[in-house]
This record gives C-alpha cells, sequence and structure tokens, in this order.
C-alpha cells in the first residue's frame, strides 16, 4: 500500500511593482540648442579667423632664408619686396599666398614656394627664368619661351642670339631659331638673328650680317635658292650686300649699302 503525499502548494503574495511613469527626455530638447550654439560659434571663429590668429602673433615676420643662392635675385630685391605695402604679419596671421603675389611680380621670376618659419621667419625658394634669347633688344625670352626683363647689368648677353617679333609669338619664334639654325649648319652658314612680324614674315639675319628676307611659308626652299645664287651675286668695290629678298616664286632681289 502507497501512500502518495501531496505538496501543499504555497501561496506567494506577489509584490506589485510599479513602473515610474517615463520622463520626459530633457535630451531632445537640448541637443539642437547645444548644435545651435556650436554652429554659431563656429560661424564667429571662421569670420574672424584672420584677427583669431593675429593676436597669437607677439611679432611680425622679421627675417628671411634662402633656400639656394639665386642668380639675378639680389638681397636687395628681396629685401624691397618684403618691405612694400601692406606690412608683413606674424607667424600665425601672414598670407603665404600674397608674398608669393609679390616675388611673382619680379619679371625674371618664374615661380617661387614660401614657407612660414616660426616664430618670426620666412624661408624662400625663388625659381628664375633661364635666358635663351635676346628678345627686342630690350628684354629676354626664356628657353621656356616666356618673355621677360631684367635689371640692367644683371646679365650678360653678348653671346645670346637675336629674335624679334610680337610677344604673344615668342615661342614660335624661339622654336623656328632652333630650326633655321640646324637648316643653316648643313649649309655652311651661321645664324645671328631670327624675326617675324605680325603679318607672320619671316627675316634671318646671317653672320656676316646679310639679310635673308623669307617671308611666310616655308624657308627651306628660300635658303636653298640663295645658296644657289649666293656666289653670283656680284657686289661692286666699296659695297657690301645688304640684304637678299626671296619672297619672290622665282629668282630674288638684292640690296646694297656702303662699307663701314
Amino acid at each position: 500500500m502507497s501512500v502518495v503525499f501531496r505538496k501543499k502548494p504555497t501561496s506567494v503574495i506577489g509584490t506589485k511593482i510599479s513602473k515610474p511613469d517615463n520622463p520626459i527626455d530633457w535630451l531632445i530638447f537640448i541637443k539642437p540648442m547645444i548644435l545651435f550654439v556650436c554652429l554659431i560659434f563656429g560661424y564667429i571663429l571662421y569670420a574672424n579667423w584672420a584677427s583669431v590668429l593675429e593676436s597669437l602673433d607677439k611679432t611680425p615676420i622679421k627675417s628671411y632664408a634662402l633656400t639656394h643662392k639665386t642668380r639675378f635675385t639680389t638681397n636687395q630685391d628681396i629685401r624691397e619686396t618684403l618691405s612694400q605695402a601692406p606690412q608683413l604679419k606674424g607667424y600665425f596671421g601672414q598670407d603665404i599666398q600674397s608674398v608669393k603675389e609679390r616675388f611673382l611680380a619680379l619679371s625674371w621670376v618664374r615661380d617661387v614656394v614660401v614657407r612660414k618659419v616660426y616664430p618670426n621667419r620666412l624661408s624662400l625658394t625663388l625659381i628664375e627664368h633661364i635666358p635663351a634669347a635676346r628678345w627686342n633688344h630690350s628684354q629676354f625670352v626664356s628657353d621656356k619661351g616666356v618673355v621677360f626683363g631684367l635689371p640692367e647689368g644683371r646679365f650678360d648677353a653678348q653671346n645670346l642670339p637675336l629674335l624679334f617679333g610680337p610677344d604673344s609669338e615668342s615661342k614660335v619664334v624661339l622654336e623656328a631659331w632652333g630650326k633655321i639654325k640646324r637648316d643653316l649648319n648643313t649649309r655652311n652658314l651661321r645664324l645671328k638673328a631670327v624675326a617675324m612680324d605680325t603679318r607672320g614674315s619671316w627675316t634671318i639675319t646671317l653672320d656676316n650680317d646679310v639679310e635673308l628676307r623669307l617671308g611666310r611659308g616655308d624657308w627651306l626652299p628660300k635658303i636653298d635658292r640663295f645658296v644657289s645664287i649666293f656666289p653670283e651675286i656680284d657686289v661692286p668695290e666699296g659695297k657690301r650686300l645688304s640684304y637678299v629678298d626671296l619672297r619672290y616664286e622665282h629668282g630674288a632681289a638684292v640690296g646694297l649699302s656702303n662699307k663701314h
């Protein structure tokens, strides 16, 4: 006979847990206000950034250092350029681009790299044009075909080629010089000057000061014609051959002048 004991269920008195009312999330309201204040502060800082930077400067920029020796630019040029108005500011407030533009105003400066060195110094790298030829007597043309000027006495241009033409065609004239010179060298002729007028008409001068007027178009056949007729040109005593006009389809006209 088995006896089954049944467990008397126990009663659990439940404790009622009351949930607090959900508080209003104050961040929902405060976050936009914080963002708005930050935006206002950022705008004020941006609008007055130059003034903020200048307030950090104790002294204006007072000195400079060149990264390499220049060919045409003197220390006097640099000092005068840096002393131009407006006066240089300090390390934080000085705009590098404005300093760069000052040096690029020098005709012979092709490019410049400017760096600020704390607390009141500039590092300058000046890249100058390289003269390839004299241009219209008073200027120079660089190896890149750029026309520029140099102060008197800065460069001995005695051995440079002579080029003439509109400034807008300087690169074309420089390239023509190289081609014509090579063509003449194969004919044992030496080139002294090349000129192009506003109509695109070419004139070259040999090292014996004889001027060849080639006109427009291909100059090779005209130079060949000069070479063939040159031995036949009769120059009277006391005269010298001044020019040979090769702009005609056939033949040429010659001009004579008195010997000096």
